[in-house]
C-alpha cells in the first residue's frame, strides 16, 4: 500500500494548478469613497509590480470569514470593521507556464485607514488609497473582474 503525501507548495499537488484553488479577495474601503490597493512586490507569487486588491488562499479547515479576516490582518495589519460578500468568479490564468484555476470569493471590507500599514513587505512594496478616477497602473489581470462588481455598490467614488 502506498503512502499519501501531504500537499504543500513543493509537492506535486499545488493549489490552483493540480486542483482548483479557493481564494478570498477583499476590496478594502474607508467608507468615504476610497479603496486601498497594494503594489505586488518582488517576492509576490506573480504579477510583480502590478496593483491589486487584498487576497489569498482559504486554508484547509478555515471558514471563508476567517480567511478574509486573516488575509486583511496579514497583509494590512488591520481588523475589518465590516465584511460583505459580493460575488464569486472563476479566475483562469497562466503562471510560470502552468494553466491555473482559482475560484475567487470577492468581498468588500471596510477598515479604519489610520490602522492600515504593510504587513508583508516582502510581498507588498507599496499601498495607496484611490478613487475610481485615480486608479494606478499597471493593475493585476483579475482586478477588473472584482472592481466591476463593486462599482454599483457605490463604495468607491
Amino acid at each position: 500500500m502506498s503512502k499519501v503525501k501531504i500537499a504543500d507548495e513543493k509537492t506535486d499537488l499545488r493549489r490552483g494548478i493540480d486542483h482548483i484553488g479557493v481564494s478570498v479577495c477583499s476590496v478594502i474601503h474607508d467608507g468615504n469613497g476610497r479603496i486601498l490597493l497594494m503594489k505586488r512586490g518582488p517576492e509576490a507569487r506573480d504579477e510583480n509590480g502590478c496593483w491589486d486588491i487584498c487576497g489569498g488562499a482559504v486554508e484547509f479547515g478555515e471558514s471563508i470569514d476567517e480567511a478574509v479576516k486573516r488575509e486583511v490582518h496579514e497583509e494590512l495589519c488591520a481588523k475589518p470593521i465590516e465584511i460583505d460578500f459580493v460575488t464569486a468568479y472563476d479566475a483562469h490564468r497562466e503562471h510560470d507556464g502552468n494553466k491555473t484555476h482559482w475560484v475567487a470569493l470577492v468581498h468588500v471590507v471596510k477598515v479604519d485607514p489610520g490602522r492600515v500599514r504593510i504587513g508583508e513587505p516582502h510581498k507588498i512594496s507599496e499601498i495607496g488609497w484611490f478613487t475610481k478616477d485615480t486608479l494606478p497602473e499597471p493593475r493585476h489581470s483579475q482586478f477588473d473582474k472584482s472592481f466591476s462588481q463593486i462599482l454599483p455598490l457605490g463604495i468607491v467614488k
